[in-house]
């Protein structure tokens, strides 16, 4: 138990702390979505009726959606792009970078070659391409069922899914969205030029002068 700990702590604890917010968020957005029907003579939903429901579904995968598309743009641009003293950068000169591969078996894409190790040289990228995909479908769906009952409830009626996902509203989710995102990573780009965080990997050695890209 003690070796699973040590070796999968980092991705135990943040499984745990999703798990907590994303439980926080539903316990949440279930009462606050009861009240907003009550409010309008509309029946309660049970948490089974609201976890399929357009105001959770949008909400989810809104924020889902938005952190896939953030860590995939990041994961490409900093193949070709640089900034210099920033932690988060690969070196400004290729001969500044260091590519130790410790001994052990190759992944069987490396082994096969051809295109196979193609793919698999892409496959982080292309991984978080989907999930993007996959996220902003169900948000477009699940922001679409939202509307409808939110005109129904209004007594107007229900917009189509082609209305809905070129309208103002729907582009006004997903962008308040994007726009926060990047300004994390930029904000972290930047903030690891000149501040430090002791044994993180994500911060330069404390001693690092602010002109030193990466570690």
């Amino acid at each position: 138990m003690r070796t699973v700990w040590k070796e999968n702590g980092l991705s135990i604890v943040l499984l745990l702390l999703a798990v907590i917010f994303l439980a926080g968020q539903i316990a949440a957005g279930f009462q606050v979505h009861n009240e907003e029907l009550v409010q309008h003579g509309a029946e309660a939903l049970t948490l089974s009726q609201y976890l399929h429901s357009g105001h959770f579904v949008s909400a989810t995968f809104e924020n889902w959606e938005s952190e896939f598309l953030q860590m995939g743009m990041y994961i490409l641009l900093t193949v070709t792009l640089r900034q210099r003293g920033s932690a988060e950068s690969r070196p400004l000169e290729p001969g500044q970078e260091a590519t130790t591969i410790r001994p052990g078996p190759k992944p069987w894409p490396v082994r096969k070659g051809g295109f196979w190790k193609t793919l698999y040289g892409h496959s982080l990228a292309i991984a978080f391409g989907l999930l993007f995909v996959v996220s902003f479908v169900l948000h477009a769906l699940g922001s679409w069922r939202a509307q409808q009952d939110e005109q129904r409830l209004q007594g107007l009626p229900p917009p189509g899914f082609l209305d809905h996902v070129t309208s103002s509203t729907f582009w006004f989710e997903s962008m308040q969205n994007w726009q926060s995102e990047f300004l994390a990573v930029l904000a972290l780009v930047v903030l690891t030029v000149f501040l430090r965080q002791k044994d993180s990997p994500q911060s330069k050695p404390v001693e690092a002068p602010h002109s030193q890209t990466g570690e």
